[in-house]
């Protein structure tokens, strides 16, 4: 398999953690979306391949070309059962589809890149910016609060399609400096997933192209 990935890009990030968790061997191909000349996802030969010009973007061992995380990841879970991602309770897999929801349709696109230099053209300056990212991080991070359990990871002793989500948005918020001070049970999963290989080896301070 290949991966068009960002090391920054929290969605690439959690489908290189859902192919670490499954054990998957893949090649990562890097798409800058900083460079100067305005960013590989928006010149021709990455539109060719995701003519949304986002990331990620997975070419399966057949060569389907399969564009968005959760779609990704979906594809990944079916066609490589082993080491599931979610649980066999139907309820639980309800919940654990309702964070990865919050996380990647409430919270993930409104501090999306795009969305942010939207907001930085539309004349609001860094500050607002960023008191933007916290507001809607924070709320995200309070609701997510409330749904997950009280011990190991989100909604067990193995990660799933949730910590998927979370570590990634956790990784987001350090970076926006967003305090995880007002959630223990965040916290404990993320210590968990500190120490665990495959979040180690999707992490985006171990990828090829990490500056």
């Amino acid at each position: 398999m290949e991966l068009y990935t960002y090391y920054r890009s929290t969605s690439s990030y959690r489908v290189r953690i859902a192919l670490a968790l499954k054990g998957l061997d893949y090649q990562s191909l890097p798409v800058n979306l900083i460079a100067p000349q305005g960013g590989e996802h928006r010149q021709p030969p990455y539109l060719g391949i995701n003519p949304q010009g986002r990331v990620p973007a997975l070419r399966t061992d057949e060569g389907e070309l399969l564009i968005q995380s959760p779609a990704i990841i979906e594809y990944l879970e079916e066609r490589y059962p082993q080491v599931p991602l979610l649980s066999n309770d139907l309820a639980t897999r309800a919940h654990e589809r309702g964070v990865a929801a919050v996380i990647g349709c409430d919270v993930h696109p409104l501090h999306n890149v795009s969305v942010l230099n939207r907001l930085r053209q539309s004349g609001h300056d860094e500050p607002q910016v960023v008191e933007w990212i916290g507001h809607w991080v924070g709320q995200g991070l309070a609701t997510v609060e409330q749904l997950i359990g009280d011990d190991g990871y989100c909604f067990g002793p193995e990660p799933g399609l949730a910590d998927v989500y979370l570590i990634p948005q956790l990784y987001a918020a350090e970076r926006f400096n967003v305090s995880l001070e007002a959630y223990p049970r965040i916290r404990r999963v993320a210590a968990l997933a500190a120490t665990h290989p495959a979040f180690i080896q999707a992490h985006p301070a171990n990828q090829p192209d990490t500056p």
